[in-house]
């Protein structure tokens, strides 16, 4: 499967990694690759915790145009 994820630094400079599909699914590290590599993990276990769980494995997610 593949997933849209969103990378980021924050205020400390550490990469913050999320998988917007995948609600609360959120990983980090100290450099961007590997917090990339932490990321994939952590979305295999967030499906494994919410299929365990009876949820949907995602959520819809959609682009929407904003005109400024």
């Amino acid at each position: 499967m593949k997933f849209n994820v969103t990378v980021e630094r924050d205020e400390d400079g550490a990469w913050v990694v999320e998988c917007p599909a995948i609600p609360g699914c959120v990983s980090q590290g100290k450099t961007r690759e590997q917090a990339l590599d932490n990321i994939e993990e952590a979305i295999a276990l967030c499906l494994e915790v919410r299929a365990e769980k009876g949820l949907p494995l995602t959520v819809e997610t959609r682009q929407v145009e904003v005109v400024m």
